[in-house]
């Protein structure tokens, strides 16, 4: 054996620098470590500043599965639960069955061509899927090197397991999301390549950044519930369907806002008045929630009433004033009145602090109407003054709407009142929808609800379905307004109710030569049913009295109340009308559009 060489078999001693390089490493190995653990906290608290950004689901979850490529996976599915997703409440008890899922989020590394569940459709996890195993026990999976038979279990598809394998994908790990003891679905994680193999530590930090998402995703859940509520209330609380309305065509059209904090205190309504008249109401409660649909909801049923009651617009902002004060304390509403008379062909307009209607006129020029603003509902700020518009039937519209329509971030008011004046312009009324086409056409990024409400006037009919005639105001006036009724009938067809018309306009006239100063005019309109009217100067609204056998009058009221479907009386701006109502006979049927 030479001088320096060791003997067969014996151990050789670790030279000085190995010894060396190990002991550096030894002593390393805690800053390493710490390091390690630094850059694991700064990525988590990074992860809630670009996690949970909106109260969107979709948005949610996308932005966790963005954030996790390429640090920490080459590719991440996450599937939500279908309740979750119908913000209803995730998984809390499991059970024997999987929880029905869908893929809502897909993230890859560019290149990495893999074949996850389509976004949007139902995942299928069978008894053999790693994933079921996440689902049941609801905690990670991790496989550290995947096998040639770990694919099927990984995979949705025999085609996604193909792809898989042939982008070498090595490592898979899955984790829960659960948010408040509650299942709410699951991510799951792939690496491929030379990248190394998931590790327990990067199984803890995935599940410590899934309980962080998953919170955002609930958040999220319980903000579009409660969307959803308010949304529900808010419709449930405007009309339905609007009534017909003589001599108008009337669309309309709610848009609740995107952000579920925008949702609340828009309304409108459409009310019939009698002989023809019709009321029109678009309001916003200044609020959001529940709470402004509630007191949306109140001070709808509370106009309507009123406007039973009174068809002058000046004075129903007026009345409702005073009845919003004790609706909510510092509750306060925009609203604007329009009520159109077809005998007249005009509307009359009251608005109290709302953004001001459009007019289109006979040429297609459209314009905003100069109506006097006056204070909110509530503050308690009246009179409020009304203004006259003419329209002419056929070749006008009226356009009502909230300001939610107009309302943007990014743009002036004055550009966005011009840009809803020329999309009012450019719409026309046999274009489907003209409420949506509107809304459309205005677009920006709305922040609040928005209403628009349409109404196209167009003439009563080929046949003339109004008469209107003043009255003597002296005792010729009832056998002046029998003449009237007999004739028009007459020309209408209605044969068959000349008789009970002819005593209905007698008791009204001499109603109103009695306790109403003098009548003043008699009208006629056929629509759906026959409708009377006479008006006076009289300030007492009528109402039928207790008559007994000895006394001579009070019959009048309860012979109408008999003979008629409905009657009713309301005031207006020069005193009141008395109206009755009558079903047509059923071979004359009610008149059609012109």
């Amino acid at each position: 054996m030479r001088e320096g060489q060791w003997p067969r078999g014996a151990r050789r001693p670790p030279s000085p620098l190995a010894h060396g390089h190990r002991a550096l490493r030894a002593a390393l190995r805690p800053v390493t470590e710490v390091l390690g653990a630094r850059r694991r906290l700064a990525w988590l608290n990074e992860a809630g500043m670009r996690i949970g950004t909106t109260l969107d689901l979709q948005r949610t979850a996308e932005e966790f599965s963005g954030f996790t490529v390429p640090e920490l996976a080459d590719g991440c599915a996450v599937d939500l639960l279908d309740s979750v997703l119908r913000f209803e409440e995730g998984d809390r008890t499991g059970g024997p069955e999987a929880p029905r899922l869908r893929a809502v989020a897909v993230s890859e590394v560019p290149g990495l061509d893999l074949a996850p569940d389509p976004v949007g459709e139902v995942s299928l996890y069978t008894a053999h899927r790693l994933v079921r195993t996440c689902l049941d026990t609801r905690k990670p999976v991790l496989v550290t090197r995947l096998e040639q038979s770990d694919f099927a279990a990984v995979a949705p598809t025999a085609h996604a397991a193909d792809l898989m394998r042939r982008a070498g994908v090595h490592s898979y790990l899955a984790v829960p999301l659960i948010a408040r003891g509650v299942l709410l679905g699951l991510a799951d994680f792939v690496r491929a390549g030379s990248r190394a193999p998931f590790t327990r530590a990067d199984a803890a930090l995935a599940m410590e950044l899934a309980s962080k998402a998953a919170v955002c995703i609930d958040n999220a859940r319980l903000y579009g519930r409660e969307r959803g509520h308010v949304v529900t209330l808010q419709r449930a609380l405007l009309p339905r369907s609007s009534p017909a309305t003589p001599g108008l065509d009337v669309s309309s059209c709610y848009t609740p806002a995107g952000d579920p904090a925008g949702v609340g205190g828009d309304w409108f309504d459409v009310v019939a008045l009698p002989s023809g008249r019709t009321a029109l109401m678009v309001g916003d409660v200044m609020g959001r929630g529940l709470a402004a649909a509630a007191t949306m909801g109140r001070l709808r049923t509370v106009a309507r009433t009123l406007m039973a009651l009174d068809i002058a617009p000046e004075r129903l902002l007026a009345r409702l004033d005073l009845a919003s004060r004790d609706l909510e304390e510092d509750q306060v509403a925009t609203c604007l009145c329009a009520v159109y008379d077809p005998c007249a062909g005009a509307f009359r307009i009251a608005s109290a602090g709302h953004p001001p209607p459009l007019l289109t006129g006979p040429d297609g020029t459209t314009s905003f109407l100069d109506v006097p603003v006056g204070a909110p509902l509530g503050t308690g700020v009246i009179p409020y003054d009304p203004v006259d518009c003419p329209v002419v039937p056929g070749r006008g519209r009226l356009t009502l709407y909230t300001d939610g329509l107009i309302r943007s971030r990014t743009a002036g008011l004055d550009a966005q009142l011009e840009r809803l004046r020329r999309a009012v312009g450019a719409t026309v009324p046999g274009d489907g929808d003209v409420c949506r086409a509107v809304t459309g056409r205005v677009g920006g990024d709305r922040t609040d609800d928005a209403i628009v409400l349409v109404a196209a006037v167009r003439p009563l009919g080929p046949g003339g379905d109004a008469y209107a005639c003043a009255l003597e105001p002296d005792g010729t006036a009832a056998g002046q307004a029998r003449t009237a009724v007999r004739e028009q009938l007459e020309k209408w067809g209605l044969e068959d109710l000349v008789d009970t018309t002819e005593l209905v306009v007698s008791e009204l006239v001499g109603n109103a030569l009695r306790y109403g100063n003098a009548p003043g005019e008699l009208r006629l309109l056929r629509h759906e049913r026959l409708s009377v009217e006479v008006s006076d100067s009289g300030p007492d609204l009528p109402q039928i009295q207790h008559a007994d056998v000895s006394d001579e009058s009070g019959r009048g009221l309860q012979l109408i109340n008999m003979l008629c479907r409905r009657w009713g009386s309301c005031r207006t701006a020069d005193g009141k009308v008395v109206w009755a109502e009558q079903d047509l006979p059923a071979r004359a049927g009610a008149p059609g559009p012109a």
